[in-house]
């Protein structure tokens, strides 16, 4: 019955799911299921999530998808998980659902759709679409702005109003975190003005710590590789350039 993790960590769900477990001392097995190879799209794979997207578990003979559905099970199923990462309490729990059901649809789609069409096309395959990232960049902002003026309007630091992180911190916190891909300028850009948000950031990297750092570093690492692409394809416009006589 040992739990198996189907992910990539360089999917903003995947790492919440590793996250939660890392964080709650479940025993699992992690599965690398690599997007860039297509991995997802395998016959195998297939068989453990018909969408073929990740994450994905299998517990048992047991299979689910949706990283909202597999956090609220492994909060559910194991024992021994604090009450704060999906309280027991249906009010609670019911205001939760709602910002996890509205994560969709807002932060994800903008932040994901923006960073994809800004940065990774390429390394899937695609072509870089400017003018959806464009209208990702709008979805994006209005979706931080809901964060910081509705989600965190209450007493304390977490969404909400609580005071340790539920599992709705950690699915938003990693969407967010997706952003580090981008050019710095952007990225400061797109968070300095949300002033709540990048306090509720560093928040919850607290309270993540010291599994943060491990699920984050595969980001830091991607950051470091696009500086260097674009430091050199700016070298390369320089030389290219006819000198003035």
């Amino acid at each position: 019955m040992r739990l198996k993790v189907y992910a990539d960590r360089m999917s903003q769900p995947s790492r919440a799911v590793l996250s939660f477990c890392r964080l709650n001392g479940i025993d699992f097995e992690e599965i690398k299921v690599d997007i860039s190879k297509r991995q997802q799209l395998s016959p195998e794979f297939k068989e453990i999530n018909p969408m073929q997207k990740v994450p994905a578990i299998l517990h048992g003979s047991f299979k689910l998808f949706e990283s909202h559905a597999i956090l609220v099970y492994l909060a559910s199923a194991f024992p021994g998980i604090a009450d704060h990462w999906y309280p027991t309490d249906l009010f609670r729990r019911a205001k939760i659902n709602s910002v996890l059901d509205w994560h969709h649809s807002n932060l994800r789609h903008g932040a994901v759709t923006y960073v994809v069409n800004t940065v990774l096309a390429p390394a899937v395959g695609l072509r870089l679409n400017p003018k959806a990232a464009a209208e990702a960049d709008k979805v994006l902002s209005s979706s931080l702005s809901k964060i910081e003026d509705f989600w965190l309007n209450e007493d304390g630091p977490f969404l909400l109003g609580g005071s340790q992180p539920s599992i709705a911190d950690l699915s938003l916190v990693c969407e967010i975190m997706q952003l580090e891909v981008l050019d710095e300028k952007d990225r400061s850009r797109i968070l300095t003005p949300y002033k709540k948000v990048v306090q509720w950031i560093e928040d919850t990297r607290t309270a993540m710590n010291p599994h943060f750092a491990e699920m984050h570093n595969i980001l830091y690492k991607a950051k470091r590789k696009f500086q260097e692409q674009r430091s050199r394809e700016a070298g390369a416009r320089t030389e290219s350039r006819p000198s003035k006589m």
